[in-house]
């Protein structure tokens, strides 16, 4: 049994490498890399910082989805973040969200 479940999760490695890299193509297609990049800090704060951040906090999933849809500031910086709603889907911001999330 132990033997299956390590291999169950080996197998979930490799399926979901796929679709983080999906979400980093999506950042990058809709401009988010134009503020933000893994692990610097340039406009905005680098993903593994949003990480950091919301580590530990149930809500930080539905907390970063309604930011990157409707935008904001002064949670960073006074420095806006524009609004993603219409540029991308909901399923591509719930993937990014869950790929920085798992930073």
């Amino acid at each position: 049994m132990k033997e299956v479940l390590i291999i169950a999760g080996i197998t979930a490695c490799f399926l979901s490498a796929p679709a983080l890299a999906d979400s980093l193509a999506d950042a990058k297609k809709a401009g988010c890399a134009n503020c933000h990049v893994v692990d610097k800090r340039l406009v905005g704060p680098s993903y593994k910082e949003v990480a950091a951040k919301y580590k530990g906090d149930a809500t930080a999933e539905a907390k970063l989805i309604k930011k990157m849809m409707d935008g904001g500031s002064g949670v960073w910086g006074k420095m806006p973040m524009p609004p993603q709603k219409g540029k991308m889907t909901d399923a591509e911001i719930k993937s990014i969200v869950a790929w920085i999330l798992s930073l």
